[in-house]
């Protein structure tokens, strides 16, 4: 694999591969597009493999491809159909947009809290916020923890509720031996430009309800696609989907080294870690895709001082940020509905931190190097 342009700012001479990497079935696919102009055209051979492949690796029935992974929620919303009145349940701690969703299709976000360190909905908490206007249950993939979703389906069905699977940061992921994304009534794909399959932009719908997808194709096609992924991105994805699987276990071998070598260190990793056991595929167990890795410190006491460790390992090259906020914090208080105090959710937004996944593609004798400049930056802030 080889990458494009590297940072080196890192005091220990680390060097950071940007993403996207940049390899030779990447090169092929551009070389291909300027000799047939197919990278210009509304409609190619592109797009109808992209659906095909994605349609096969995830082994659903109904693929659309969309603009992003934001529009491609408000078409999951808009196509069960959620509307004025109704409700959505969701967790606390996730992506804005997901919440805006919600708003711009005129219902209303209803909050649960997350499990205890972890960035991912409580199920538990998911009855007691059913109400007789609770038309859909929104659920995200986040930061390599997974949802017991086959429970959230479970108390759906009986209720007459559906449920949407957000995988956008979890392309790939298993969960009991089938693919995140297709558990839920509708999943939901990113590709974009951080994400592990990235085209700058877009993002799809999956489903194998007939009714949602003709509805989605309703939705979309006013003479022309309401939110296209062009044939450039397309054809983009499609070498990259091929290998997700191998740089999926990659990734995972590598947060394994991490955790080992963080493991006295004030930072602890926020999530459970499956053991990967190379005698098994990955169609055979569950296995998370880590986007981003998430940490707290093992001493809250150290939370105020999240943004000034980020701010440190960013200058050493290490690609650690405050993460998501969550939505509680950053809305006002009429444009959702609470269940609880969420205060779960409340810790995360003042003391999580994720560490992008660019991280992962160092070297095995590189991550040594990441983990004392991450233990010293650490010790210096709370020493």
């Amino acid at each position: 694999m080889t990458s494009g342009p590297v940072s080196s700012n890192s005091e220990e001479g680390l060097r950071i591969p940007e993403w996207p990497v940049t390899d030779d079935a990447i090169r092929a696919v551009f070389a291909a597009m300027l000799e047939d102009g197919s990278w210009g055209r509304y409609h190619g051979p592109h797009g109808d493999a992209l659906r095909a492949e994605l349609a096969s690796y995830h082994r659903i029935e109904h693929v659309l491809l969309t603009s992003s992974g934001t529009s491609a929620v408000e078409i999951a919303l808009r196509t069960i159909p959620v509307g004025q009145g109704d409700e959505v349940i969701l967790s606390a701690y996730d992506f804005k947009a997901n919440f805006i969703n919600v708003l711009t299709v005129g219902a209303t976000p209803v909050l649960v809290d997350t499990l205890p360190d972890q960035p991912v909905m409580d199920v538990d908490h998911i009855e007691s916020a059913i109400s007789d206007r609770t038309r859909a249950i929104l659920v995200s993939h986040l930061h390599g923890s997974l949802v017991p979703i086959h429970r959230v389906c479970e108390l759906a069905k009986s209720r007459s509720l559906l449920v949407i699977e957000d995988a956008c940061q979890s392309p790939g992921a298993v969960l009991a031996g089938k693919r995140v994304g297709t558990l839920g009534d509708v999943g939901i794909l990113s590709f974009g430009g951080s994400k592990l399959l990235t085209a700058g932009r877009g993002g799809a719908v999956l489903t194998n309800n007939p009714a949602i997808a003709q509805r989605a194709r309703l939705w979309t096609q006013r003479g022309n696609d309401a939110s296209p992924l062009s044939e450039m991105q397309a054809a983009v994805l499609l070498p990259q989907l091929r290998t997700l699987d191998r740089l999926n276990a990659l990734r995972h071998r590598r947060v394994q080294q991490l955790r080992q070598l963080l493991d006295d260190s004030p930072l602890q990793l926020s999530c459970p870690l499956p053991d990967l056991d190379d005698s098994h595929t990955a169609s055979s167990m569950s296995l998370p895709a880590w986007y981003k890795l998430p940490f707290l410190f093992r001493d809250q006491q150290h939370s105020i001082r999240r943004e000034i460790i980020c701010r440190r390992l960013r200058d050493c090259g290490i690609p650690l940020d405050p993460a998501l906020s969550a939505l509680h914090r950053i809305h006002a208080r009429s444009r959702f509905r609470a269940i609880g105090p969420l205060s779960n959710a409340t810790r995360l937004h003042d003391s999580l931190m994720t560490l992008h996944h660019t991280a992962l593609l160092y070297e095995d004798h590189q991550l040594p190097i990441v983990a004392e400049s991450i233990r010293r930056q650490c010790d210096l802030l709370t020493g």
